[in-house]
């Protein structure tokens, strides 16, 4: 264990033998922190978090500090943070509000400088948020998904797996898997064809998706109308059933197409 002499750290704090803490860094007393993760200069995790193996935290990152929300009136609520992700610079992590809710975030994630996780939100794994991509509560990201920076996500969204959101993105409404989203308010432009490709989905596959996007997203019928459609028309595949699914359980609607 690598601790600089200026960090303050908790002796009540569960610590892996390995892990590296920089200079003036704070662990509070509640923290537990898995093998080879590194906690660089002038962090602070603090609250009920626990944070997995071989991860690194940089400088000035906030992890575990009291939720955002005037809701809160000291409630035991947990911050639980998986294996392999990368925090940079002054991001900030909140723990959940309610008793014995929780934060969480999966394995081998990109939190870009700035980026904000806000109380009671769930992030999946392999999921990149760039610079100053900021989550409200309760917004759940699925597998794989990229936020673009500056993009601001309001509270109890979904963004579907492997979708992709541009830059300055403002999100109100539940984000289809597999699209590609931009605007203000964000809107479906298309495939994420190159994220299709990249983790190998079958040329079959895509294709049905591309049907079912065109009726759901280029048809102007409404959403049960082109669930309807969809089934009817296109082969059930993973892909498809999975982004059938999606939309039917959508709370706040999905986004609509940036086609008028």
């Amino acid at each position: 264990m690598q601790i600089h002499p200026t960090a303050i750290v908790s002796k009540k704090a569960k610590l892996a033998d390995d892990i590296q803490v920089g200079p003036y860094a704070i662990i509070g007393d509640k923290v537990a922190i898995g093998k080879a993760t590194s906690i660089h200069a002038h962090c602070v995790i603090e609250g009920n978090t626990t944070i997995g193996r071989g991860c690194e935290i940089f400088t000035g990152a906030v992890v575990g500090s009291r939720p955002q929300d005037l809701k809160y009136k000291g409630e035991k609520s947990f911050l639980v943070i998986g294996n392999n992700n990368i925090i940079r610079e002054y991001s900030t992590f909140n723990p959940g509000t309610g008793e014995g809710s929780k934060t969480i975030v999966g394995n081998d994630n990109l939190f870009m400088a700035y980026s904000h996780i806000a109380h009671d939100c769930v992030v999946g794994n392999n999921c990149v948020i760039a610079n100053n991509g900021t989550l409200a509560g309760h917004v759940t990201i699925e597998d794989k998904a990229v936020v673009g920076g500056l993009v601001a996500i309001h509270q109890f969204v979904r963004v579907g797996m492997l979708s992709i959101i541009g830059g300055c993105s403002k999100v109100v409404q539940d984000i289809p898997p597999y699209s590609t989203c931009d605007g203000h308010p964000a809107r479906v432009y298309g495939l994420n064809l190159v994220g299709l490709k990249r983790n190998s989905i079958s040329k079959d596959s895509i294709e049905q998706l591309d049907r079912a996007f065109r009726i759901f997203f280029n048809t102007g019928l409404t959403t049960r109308h082109a669930l309807e459609k969809v089934e009817q028309e296109v082969p059930s595949g993973n892909e498809v059933s999975y982004l059938v699914n999606f939309i039917k359980n959508s709370q706040r609607g999905i986004v609509r197409s940036c086609r008028k």
